[in-house]
């Protein structure tokens, strides 16, 4: 059963799907990076100094009263929040993984319709007791 075992986890696709999954949650991070550090500061900046993480909506008060100026006072007050805010970073950073996989999806298509079409098409060899074959048919036709 162990060799059963070593045998499909060394499979290829095994494999490949280990090193997909770790390259893809790098790559998330990288990602969420991108959005929480460089995209939404500026875009918070343009919409009026807005920080999108402390964008929430208070839904029922904590051990203390409300208002709270940011989602990790009102988190540990024990509030209940609604934070679209966070939803927000998330769904652009959705965005941007999509997109990016989309681009990479669209290149390699693009490379295997280049390679295909650039195959030139090798003639199959006929064998040659097949040749002789039809040599012979012809000879009985005439």
């Amino acid at each position: 059963m162990f060799k059963e075992f070593r045998e499909f986890a060394m499979r290829g696709n095994v494999v490949d799907l280990a090193v997909g999954v770790v390259i893809g949650a790098a790559f998330g991070k990288i990602v969420d990076s991108l959005v929480k550090d460089v995209i939404m500061p500026p875009l918070g900046f343009l919409i009026g100094k807005v920080d999108f993480t402390n964008m929430f909506v208070t839904l029922a008060d904590g051990k203390t009263a409300g208002p709270y100026n940011t989602l990790k006072i009102a988190q540990d007050a024990g509030a209940v929040t609604m934070n679209f805010g966070m939803f927000f970073n998330s769904l652009i950073s959705f965005i941007i993984v999509a997109f990016a996989i989309f681009l990479v999806v669209k290149a390699m298509n693009k490379m295997n319709r280049s390679a295909a079409a650039a195959e030139p098409e090798v003639a199959a060899v006929t064998p040659e007791d097949i040749v002789l074959l039809r040599e012979i048919r012809d000879s009985l036709k005439k």
